[in-house]
């Protein structure tokens, strides 16, 4: 079966300069589809690490990449305002000539507000942020003539976004996460993309049925979505590496696997990315937490990758 294949770096957890570079470059050496990374400043817990900056990191990989796709997973809406995040990923989606993904989140992790002064508000209030930027971000992206909008956190009065997105309509908007009630309806009505995480294959089938009453709701066909899922991958090319390192590192495999975690040597990682892409998945983003073990990731890929880059 086909499915694109990609990693997941998390960007909070040591990135720098050097391991961005070599992860890009590896990535794009290998053969894998995509490069994601998440827009954090820390880790919710532990010591502070390096913790490259979102958007210069990905203007980096535009100008220094030429085949992957790469893009936030996620943006939070707290961070900066929506109009400079548009304004950003129309221009970075051009430097690289279309290859783009607009990640766009509510934000979810207080402790890094607090160390840096940002402000965490509620739930409730995020979502509201987080609908009225996606909002603003589409009437941007796809109004040619000045726009206004008035919401209760943002607004825009005479505004155009300027020069116009090469690619027609903008990037393509991803939003992650797996709530039933509040981030599936907002994925049915504003998004190009479902970033499906950590869910196992029953939970998955059971969010994509969900999600696929509220895309008829808004009168969109189930087709009209990408599927793809960020979920972690525990690879090692033999069972004795992988048993030493599932032990050294205290880890309950069949635990993990109900959490939707993608564990084994090559035939088992396939078989279990086999089960979601007949259940509708096209593309994953495997989160991938050793940002110095590039032997493995290039093993993985040639392990993996031919089974679904056909």
């Amino acid at each position: 079966m086909t499915a694109q294949v990609g990693i997941m770096i998390e960007g909070q957890d040591g990135l720098n300069w050097d391991r961005w570079k070599r992860i890009l470059t590896t990535a794009e050496d290998c053969g894998y589809q995509c490069v994601f990374r998440s827009d954090h400043y820390t880790n919710p817990e532990g010591e502070d690490k390096d913790s490259l900056e979102l958007w210069t990191s990905l203007t980096y990989a535009a100008s220094h990449t030429k085949n992957i796709e790469f893009g936030p997973l996620v943006t939070p809406v707290t961070f900066r305002h929506p109009t400079m995040n548009v304004r950003y990923a129309t221009a970075i989606d051009d430097l690289s000539e279309g290859r783009f993904i607009f990640g766009m989140g509510a934000g979810w992790q207080d402790r890094e507000h607090t160390k840096f002064g940002v402000p965490f508000y509620d739930f409730p209030t995020r979502y509201k942020m987080l609908d009225e930027a996606l909002q603003l971000t589409i009437m941007l992206l796809q109004n040619d003539q000045s726009s206004d909008f008035k919401g209760d956190y943002f607004e825009l009065n005479d505004a155009i976004l300027l020069p116009r997105p090469s690619r027609p309509g903008g990037p393509p908007i991803l939003i992650g996460g797996n709530g039933p009630k509040k981030t599936l309806p907002m994925v049915a009505k504003y998004a190009d993309e479902w970033n499906a995480v950590y869910l196992n294959l029953k939970t998955y089938k059971e969010r994509r049925t969900l999600l696929d009453g509220y895309l008829e709701e808004q009168g969109r066909p189930v087709d009209d979505l990408k599927y793809s899922m960020m979920t972690r991958v525990i690879y090692q090319p033999t069972q004795e590496k992988l048993d030493a390192y599932l032990s050294e590192n205290e880890l309950d495999a069949n635990m993990l696997k109900e959490r939707g975690v993608i564990i084994g040597t090559a035939q088992e990682v396939i078989d279990q990315m086999n089960a979601l892409v007949e259940a509708g998945l096209e593309r994953f983003m495997l989160q991938w937490l050793d940002l110095d073990d590039m032997d493995n990731l290039e093993a993985m890929a040639k392990d993996i990758l031919p089974a679904f880059h056909k």
